[in-house]
């Protein structure tokens, strides 16, 4: 949806998918600054060399504002995005869950530090290059699937409010990838050939263990491994090196395999089993966000993804708290990670979701779920 003769700040990552979007805003008749977000101090992060955040990033989204004949700033983010990303990454990590930081960099900066900033600096709307769509029904924002299944990225911005989506535009969510590529060409921006960002972006290397050992300066403690009766199997390096359903790395000896089922922060315990016991149906989420209404008044059928590769599964959901809602699926879902969210969908329509809770470590048979 776009909004004529208003002015809007172009969130600018250095890519083309963000650089496409500043163009069709000019086109749109919009008055448009682009802005980079620097994340990075050199004394508290080391910023990546190449992809996503890099300096090159920030060469590149000037390169493409410069051909737009428009204003183009770097704003310094780097103290939010240390508190309110790394730290969080780091925390989760070390209480035992699987965080999304990409989740965490929307809801904190892009759509909450940046888009105050806009309204400080008078400007109406921000824009991102995401892969989604915003329409006004019933006098809410209701955030939609991008056209491009490929590229939907709705499940990294199901915690957007009714503010944040009233004064945001995604340019791309009508298009395809390839038709992005093309107008990035067609416009002869340097970036029309550059690959996507797939790596964490402070972590570009995907060793995020020894991210955190050094960001607190120390080795993360060893423990036991113990099996589904509690019995000492082994010992591991540390909880952050492991992830719900990993099976590589743990160096026990087994006649079947056996995989990372639960892991405890109080205990510093990792607990193994076998496959059947990463599977369970029901799964518990807080810290949630509702985009078509205010609060879940009755249970709701749905489908729900519990990571952002994963197809959406049949389920049911149930707002059972003021800040809380119960996930049933259909079937049974394997290695649920606490951290990660869960995002539900009605058809093309994001419902909202939530983060998962430590309860979605208990298995199907523990629950006594048939």
């Amino acid at each position: 949806m776009f909004h004529e003769k208003k002015k809007s700040l172009i969130a600018m990552s250095g890519g083309v998918d963000s650089s496409v979007a500043a163009a069709l805003m000019l086109q749109s008749g919009y008055k448009c600054v682009g802005v980079t977000m620097k994340l990075f101090d050199s004394e508290d992060l080391a910023a990546p060399p190449s992809g996503c955040c890099s300096l090159s990033d920030v060469e590149d989204a000037k390169a493409v504002a410069f051909r737009l004949n428009m204003p183009h700033y770097v704003l310094n983010f780097a103290d939010d995005f240390k508190e309110s990303v790394v730290r969080n990454f780091v925390e989760t990590y070390e209480r035992g869950g699987t965080p999304n930081p990409c989740i965490e960099c929307n809801r904190r900066l892009k759509f909450e530090k940046l888009l105050q900033r806009a309204r400080r600096l008078e400007f109406d709307y921000i824009a991102t290059g995401h892969y989604a769509q915003i329409e006004p029904s019933g006098g809410r924002f209701i955030l939609k699937k991008a056209v491009d299944a490929k590229k939907d990225q709705s499940y990294v911005l199901y915690m957007l409010t009714q503010a944040q989506l009233a004064r945001t535009v995604f340019p791309l969510g009508s298009l395809t990838k390839e038709r992005v590529r093309e107008l990035a060409a067609e416009n002869g921006f340097v970036n029309a050939k550059k690959g996507d960002s797939q790596d964490i972006c402070f972590a570009p290397d995907r060793d995020y263990a020894a991210f955190i050992e050094k960001w607190r300066g120390e080795p993360a403690p060893w423990g036991d491994v113990i099996d589904m009766d509690g019995k000492v199997v082994g010992r591991h390096r540390g909880l952050i090196r492991y992830t719900i359903g990993q099976r590589r790395g743990l160096g026990l000896a087994s006649e079947t395999p056996i995989y990372v089922t639960a892991k405890s922060a109080e205990n510093n315990t990792i607990t193994v089993g076998r496959d059947e016991s990463l599977w369970t149906r029901e799964l518990v989420a807080v810290s949630i966000n509702l985009v078509v209404c205010d609060r879940l008044d009755k249970p709701l059928r749905v489908t729900a993804k519990t990571r952002y590769l994963q197809q959406e599964q049949p389920a049911v959901a149930e707002q059972t708290g003021e800040d809380e809602l119960t996930v049933v699926f259909d079937e049974p879902q394997r290695a649920i990670a606490p951290g990660q969210a869960v995002v539900l969908y009605e058809g093309n329509t994001v419902i909202g979701g939530g983060t998962i809770a430590g309860e979605a470590c208990l298995t199907t048979s523990q629950r006594g779920v048939v």
